[in-house]
């Protein structure tokens, strides 16, 4: 059911990849797609859902478990906003990516931290952008403020990257946190 007045967060299942649909006020950010074998998950979820505009759409990083089946969501849904810490990647599954992105004649945005944006009544802050040029460390760890509700969404970000949130200062409080890199010892 649509959510109103209220954030629905959807931790959508791809195995051992990420996914997270979020929804409030009308509108919908995509966090992540999962492997490219999940685009026709994607695509059906979204369909199902009868989702078939995101207002935002993230890919945490370049690696496929994170923007594979991001591909199969941007088939379906026309998207406002595309969000990357990079607009190339050598691999097919980043390729296919960046080109679902171009077919909608949109382009993938590399935002710098501290970029905020509203979605609906919550308020989403990019805490870490590009930290390294390690892929994991360069994901773009997100914080969503909904009212005294809090998400943190961590990509596959690692010591390297935490640590450069937590030298920054930035405000890390959480009441859902999405631990980083799966879970990893890495993190």
């Amino acid at each position: 059911p649509k959510a109103e007045g209220g954030l629905l967060v959807h931790y959508i299942d791809v195995g051992q990849a990420d996914c997270i649909l979020l929804e409030t006020d009308g509108q919908y950010l995509l966090i992540d797609g999962g492997n490219a074998a999940d685009s026709n998950l994607m695509y059906s979820f979204l369909k199902n859902k009868g989702v078939s505009h995101l207002d935002y759409v993230i890919g945490t990083h370049a690696h496929e478990d994170h923007i594979g089946g991001l591909t199969g969501a941007l088939n379906y849904a026309k998207a406002d906003k595309i969000y990357c810490p990079t607009t190339s990647y050598s691999t097919a599954a980043f390729r296919n990516f960046a080109n679902a992105v171009k077919n909608q004649g949109k382009s993938i945005t590399v935002p710098g931290v501290g970029t905020q944006f509203k979605l609906g009544s919550a308020t989403c802050t990019m805490l870490a952008v590009n930290t390294t040029s390690d892929v994991n460390n360069s994901s773009i760890v997100l914080r969503i403020v909904y009212g005294s509700t809090s998400f943190l969404f961590t990509g596959d970000a690692e010591r390297e990257a935490e640590q450069a949130i937590l030298n920054r200062g930035a405000n890390l409080s959480a009441t859902v946190l999405k631990v980083g890199h799966h879970g990893s010892n890495s993190s």
